[in-house]
């Protein structure tokens, strides 16, 4: 790598950091240019530069942090077979990572409307796709073979992130009835009653038919 370029995503880095600590310790109303600058020492120039503006900047931000936690999605299929066992970790990993990153999961959540995104959705659609495509191809299969409630596969992903997503919005929120844990140990199974197929029922003449050779 050119050291140019190094020293330009070392930059980026920092900004980044230091945006995700200046969000962490006063939340949206803190969230400025100035403030990051100061927090990070970098120019506002240089935030210019890579950024735009100060939106550019929360996009670029929601991006990562978004990234982090597809990531620890995708990576937590890795081995997995059963779709059973493939659910549960989705649900597993999520719950962890709202865990183990709190102040990167608060963003994402308290961004789900925030005014930078739309003008930066390509983008971000695009950091994601590859991430997404991971996941839904895993899921795939156990759906063509019957194995998951065949859906469009938006409303698949409804089904898998939802509970947990509001789960984890409601932890961060402070909400004290709200534990992590006993989710972990709690939702996974309900999310996966939710997609696994049903066993198709016989007509009654065939289930009359099956006892009597039974007998």
């Amino acid at each position: 790598m050119a050291p140019k370029q190094k020293r330009g995503e070392d930059t980026t880095k920092r900004l980044l950091d230091a945006a995700l600590d200046v969000f962490a310790k006063g939340g949206h109303e803190a969230f400025t240019v100035h403030a990051v600058v100061a927090a990070s020492g970098v120019s506002l120039g240089s935030l210019y530069h890579h950024f735009g503006n100060a939106d550019g900047l929360a996009a670029a931000l929601y991006a990562r942090c978004m990234g982090a936690l597809l990531d620890d999605l995708v990576a937590s299929l890795e081995g997995v077979r059963g779709a059973r066992a493939g659910v549960a970790a989705l649900v597993r990993a999520y719950l962890r990572h709202t865990a183990a990153q709190p102040a990167s999961a608060r963003f994402v959540h308290a961004s789900a409307y925030a005014s930078f995104l739309p003008a930066h959705a390509a983008t971000i659609a695009a950091s994601k796709q590859g991430r997404i495509a991971a996941i839904s191809a895993w899921l795939r299969p156990h759906v063509k073979a019957g194995r998951i409630v065949a859906l469009p596969e938006p409303l698949i992903e409804m089904l898998v992130i939802g509970p947990v997503a509001e789960t984890a919005r409601r932890w961060l929120a402070g909400a004290p009835e709200i534990d992590l844990d006993e989710a972990a140990r709690e939702l996974p199974e309900r999310v996966w009653q939710a997609l696994r197929r049903p066993p198709r029922r016989r007509p009654p003449g065939l289930r009359h038919r099956a006892r009597r050779k039974e007998r």
